[in-house]
């Protein structure tokens, strides 16, 4: 599986230090809280709810550098629109991925 970095977010900072620890700050922050709705709406069936939280998480995914794992989200949320929850498991994966890379920022 491929493994979270910084580089999107170096070439966003253009190397001002300034923002990439601001980016990095809201990631952390927002980030948790995000996975938390992600597992309520999945829990009790809120395809729709887990759908829109899908989308949040995917541009975090993104910035993080987890080009494959972008697509994958893309694919799970356009499941979850169609009633299904096939890619459940690897999405899952990919949020224990992120959680184990921020907590060792």
């Amino acid at each position: 599986m491929e493994q979270p970095n910084k580089s999107y977010i170096y070439s966003l900072s253009e190397g001002d230090k300034t923002f990439e620890k601001k980016l990095i700050d809201i990631i952390q922050k927002e980030f948790p809280q995000e996975k938390k709705t992600y597992y309520d709406s999945i829990t009790v069936g809120d395809y729709k709810k887990t759908a829109e939280i899908v989308h949040k998480l995917k541009h975090k995914i993104s910035i993080l550098g987890l080009e494959k794992s972008y697509e994958d989200a893309i694919a799970f949320e356009n499941n979850l629109l169609d009633g299904n929850n096939k890619l459940q498991h690897k999405f899952e994966s990919i949020l224990t991925t992120i959680t184990n890379y921020l907590y060792q920022l």
